[in-house]
């Protein structure tokens, strides 16, 4: 059974960006669905962007958080393990009560965690807002691609559901602008945070006034309704070519439902079409995790300190520019995810990838191996000095990254005022030495040190960003809309949505502890080693979908075997149509 809307075949690979605008003049009511289903990615881009930036003053505000990288990884994360539970859920609720329901449910979720979080007096109603948004972000995550591919011609499918990836970096994007919008205002973070209950208000409104999918509706029996609403998404002359195919289908699923009443992991996994769409489409939102992305979308301001760049403004700043560059490689993966087909599209971000992260992990290997030493001098800073340090028998061979390491207590660096890469103090960590440091005009460093090669850590993060942004960052979602039979869709959908926010958490929670204990030079190579491993996948596991209907694409994969040997040239006839 097929899962997305059938109709012609687009098998020349014309669909681009064009079709879109050539649609929206012909037939604007797909174009709201898509975008009114889109606010759940903007939603989901807002929500897991605005905390790196919001972290930055939570830790200002919460000693307890500042002093614990394990409580700031769970400030993080804990959106995450909501979105876990989310998506679990999600798959079953949009097969029982539709992809419409589930999706203003999510809303609710939201806007009940953005209030929270808002108001939160401490860490603990923090964290528990965290979990309402995330179960949010869980259900948008993977309904809404669905509910659009259920609703687009196949033609411009690739590119709707991609507009639903543009939505997520969007909302990430418009999160940092926020973020430096309220640095100055009273409360800061609250609004950060707060501000994301108003989409979450505006799309419950736009999708209560809109129907449930077609395709859905099909299955549960509610034939005139769904062939009202494929009236409106199609022309006259292929509106009838639709039903037919789309009663076809449910027709075999019927028959398959009464062999086997009862949808199971087991029998799931020894239906072959469905075991292989199953390796392809986990496997590519587990990939996408590895990676890395998400440490730079949720820590990326960190990361920028780590670098060198020692104050909140200017990390932010500066990761805006990350943002912005992910946003506009959402715009190019519109463009080309139809024109270029989805698996040459994730082998050439993949190949970017590896090349950037061999890129960070040699410079973070540089930042750290020279950075400025650490010597007393007759300052009125000298009575803050750091207790380790002047304890220490072999103080001369101090420097900042030592100092940063020091624990009882913590202990800061206070660059040279005459130039941040000569020899500078390490002191005793609080806001009393903090304020002490910036009245001599000298830059205060708690997570990183002045580095030289600070401006090259900024450009392996923006080459990481072009290139995983149009590929990876959007073509697991947009493959595991297409590639499940219908019956299996929703279930499958939560199970690989499920697989990505299980890793997302794994990346999230270790992240920063990953670059106390190994630095972050080891932190990166690993994800570059994980990118091999990834690349390598994607070329022996999955198919190429551009185009096909999606009945074709369960027969291709009936007859496409797991083609480890991707360097031997393919026999099959159906490979020639597919051009994986």
């Amino acid at each position: 059974m097929e899962g997305g809307i059938h109709g012609g075949t687009n098998t020349d690979g014309s669909s681009t960006f064009g079709d879109c605008f050539s649609l929206a003049w012909k037939n604007p009511y797909v174009l709201r669905l898509a975008f009114s289903a889109g606010i759940g990615g903007f939603l989901f881009g807002y929500d897991t962007g605005v905390i790196s930036g919001a972290l930055l003053y939570i830790r200002d505000d919460f000693k307890s958080v500042d002093s614990s990288t394990v409580l700031q990884e769970t400030i993080v994360s804990m959106a995450i393990a909501g979105a876990i539970i989310g998506a679990a859920i999600g798959g079953w609720m949009n097969d029982r009560f539709g992809r419409r329901t589930v999706i203003l449910i999510a809303d609710f979720l939201f806007f009940i965690g953005a209030v929270v979080m808002a108001a939160s007096p401490g860490p603990s109603l923090l964290i528990v807002g965290r979990v309402f948004v995330g179960l949010g972000v869980g259900m948008a995550s993977m309904t809404s691609p669905l509910y659009i591919s259920e609703a687009s011609p196949p033609k411009i499918r690739g590119a709707l559901v991609s507009t639903n990836g543009f939505l997520i970096t969007g909302g990430q994007f418009l999160s940092y602008l926020i973020n430096l919008a309220f640095t100055k205002a009273p409360g800061t973070w609250r609004w950060m945070l707060g501000i994301a209950g108003l989409p979450a208000l505006l799309q419950f409104i736009l999708m209560f006034l809109l129907p449930e999918s077609p395709r859905w509706l099909y299955r549960k029996g509610r034939s005139e309704e769904a062939e009202r609403i494929l009236r409106k998404i199609y022309s006259e002359n292929e509106v009838e070519g639709e039903i037919r195919d789309l009663k076809e289908s449910v027709e075999a699923e019927i028959k398959e439902k009464e062999i086997s009443e009862k949808i199971s992991l087991i029998k799931l996994l020894k239906t072959k079409t469905v075991r292989r769409g199953l390796y392809a489409g986990v496997g590519l939102q587990v990939f996408q995790q590895f990676v890395g992305i998400n440490t730079v979308m949720y820590y990326s301001p960190s990361i920028v300190q780590l670098a060198g760049f020692a104050s909140n403004e200017t990390a932010l700043l500066l990761s805006l520019v990350t943002a912005g560059l992910n946003a506009l490689g959402s715009i190019v993966s519109i463009y080309f995810i139809d024109r270029t087909g989805r698996k040459r599209l994730l082998v050439i971000s993949l190949f970017g990838v590896i090349i950037s992260l061999g890129i960070l992990s040699a410079v973070f290997h540089e930042t750290t191996s020279h950075s400025p030493l650490v010597r007393t001098t007759n300052t009125p800073l000298k009575a803050y000095t750091c207790p380790d340090y002047s304890f220490a028998g072999n103080s001369a061979s101090w420097d900042c990254m030592k100092c940063l390491k020091a624990s009882s207590p913590d202990c800061g660096f206070c660059a040279s005022g005459v130039d941040k890469l000569f020899p500078g103090e390490c002191l005793v960590s609080n806001d009393t030495v903090k304020n002490l440091c910036h009245g001599e005009d000298r830059l205060w460093y708690t997570r990183g040190c002045p580095s030289r090669f600070g401006w090259l850590a900024l450009i392996g993060l923006a080459l990481y960003i072009i290139f995983f942004s149009p590929g990876m960052g959007t073509v697991p979602w947009i493959v595991n809309s297409e590639i499940y039979p219908l019956r299996y869709r929703g279930v499958c959908g939560g199970a690989a949505a499920t697989a990505n926010w299980i890793s997302n958490l794994i990346v999230a929670q270790s992240f920063l502890s990953l670059t106390q204990s190994i630095g972050p030079s080891w932190t990166f190579l690993i994800f570059g080693l994980i990118s091999v491993v990834a690349l390598l996948f994607v070329l022996a596991c999955v198919p190429e979908t551009k185009g096909l209907p999606i009945e074709e694409v369960e027969q291709m994969l009936e007859k496409r075997a797991l083609h480890f040997k991707f360097w031997e040239k393919r026999t099959d006839p159906l490979d020639k149509t597919q051009g994986a």
